[in-house]
């Protein structure tokens, strides 16, 4: 029996792509890893497992690091979901598709989504997709940060799970978190001023294409060619419909390429935020998830976050479903695993949902030593990935019976 270190990642997969259409007119696509048969023991082979990215991340959460790997060791059948908007469901796949089947657009295509759009349309789409590549009327889910949030939230009214894995994913979000807290509550002053900002920039653009139309239109009467190259092109509206993340993370790996010293590439990401504890993740992997895996986050998205976390709920807005009433009607198997160094998801933020599911198998446990980003690539994947692989044993071993079983702490 090798290890996983000893096995060549490439000789573990055959990798496809598919894609699923939402019900409001998003392809969305869905990357699969499919174990190949090894010569050793795979526990796990066959078992479909749906990944799903957190906020302004794509499918690199995952393949980062050693996550897919590990998993794939043990013969998972991995499906990694992009929303809409991220990664390979980008904007400009849309207009592909939509060029290429004669379509309409979707509505929302500018950036016009919320957290309702990835729960109510992205997630049962996901979900069909690999129920019917995978001939399964049930999958089990992964979900890191946002993703797990939108699975607890879909393990409560629906029966598509046979087992849920969050990895740091509050269910409080901002509970014992006091700069979240604050930013929440200041968002709508900073969203007005910069609409009045960008208002003001629209103003004087418009004035200014309006100034040099005159001029053109007064030139034309010496030269119609002049006239001509003076016309102004239409002003483009600014306007703020999206947070530019990726060009954020890509801006900060440029400046980690040039911290040459280790001691200088430390406090340089200690100052940068407390979400990444670079002593339990490389630092080539943190460079590849902040150049590739970035994505910008519809300002929809921020201000609903900011609305759950200024009013301490979890509420999908357009039909008033309140996940965290939900959060009681969860029995399926359930492992919440978080950093116990994460400011986002910690014991305080994750404690109502283990308390309130009724999972015969709860496992809730803090990673030593990790904050919330090295979860999906740094030096605890190991130990992370058995969590899921007893979860899915214990479920495939209790498909036929529902045995009493304490819950893990």
């Amino acid at each position: 029996m090798p290890t996983v270190d000893e096995v060549d990642f490439r000789a573990l997969y055959s990798k496809t792509n598919y894609v699923v259409e939402t019900a409001d007119g998003w392809s969305l696509v869905i990357t699969r890893y499919r174990p190949v048969k090894q010569a050793f023991a795979q526990p796990l082979f066959g078992e479909p497992l749906l990944l799903v990215h957190g906020f302004s991340q794509n499918r690199h959460t995952w393949t980062s690091g050693q996550f897919v790997k590990n998993l794939l060791f043990f013969g998972v059948d991995i499906h990694i979901l992009e929303l809409r908007g991220h990664g390979k469901s980008s904007i400009a796949f849309q207009k592909e598709r939509a060029e290429r089947f004669k379509r309409p657009l979707p509505q929302d295509l500018d950036y016009g989504w919320d957290l309702d759009s990835y729960f109510l349309y992205d997630l049962p789409a996901a979900v069909s997709g690999v129920k019917r590549i995978t001939r399964r009327e049930r999958v089990f889910y992964c979900g890191h940060s946002m993703g797990g949030m939108l699975g607890y939230g879909y393990a409560g009214i629906h029966d598509d799970f046979e087992g849920l894995i969050t990895i740091g994913s509050p269910a409080d979000l901002g509970r014992g978190f006091m700069l979240l807290r604050a930013l929440a509550h200041g968002s709508p002053l900073v969203a007005s001023a910069v609409d009045l900002t960008l208002g003001g920039l629209n103003l004087n653009r418009r004035a200014s294409s309006l100034g040099r139309s005159l001029l053109a239109k007064g030139a034309g009467a010496f030269s119609p060619a002049l006239q001509k190259r003076l016309e102004p092109d239409s002003p483009k509206s600014l306007v703020f419909n999206a947070v530019p993340v990726d060009v954020v993370l890509k801006w900060v790996e440029r400046q980690l390429s040039h911290a040459d010293e280790s001691a200088l590439y430390q406090r340089f990401t200690r100052k940068l935020n407390r979400l990444i504890n670079t002593e339990r993740v490389s630092r080539d992997d943190i460079r590849w998830l902040l150049r590739e895996g970035g994505e910008r986050e519809p300002r929809k998205v921020i201000e609903q976050f900011a609305r759950w976390i200024r009013r301490g709920e979890m509420v999908c807005y357009r039909t008033d479903y309140d996940f965290k009433r939900g959060f009681g009607k969860i029995e399926i198997p359930m492992a919440i695993i978080f950093g116990d160094m994460d400011p986002l998801a910690s014991v305080e933020s994750t404690r109502s949902v283990y308390r309130a599911a009724k999972s015969e198998y709860l496992l809730w446990r803090p990673v030593k030593g990790n904050s919330h980003v090295e979860l999906t690539m740094g030096h605890d994947i190991r130990q992370i990935c058995y969590d899921i692989k007893n979860l899915i044993e214990y479920t495939r071993t209790h498909r036929t019976r529902s045995p009493s079983m304490p819950r893990l702490r």
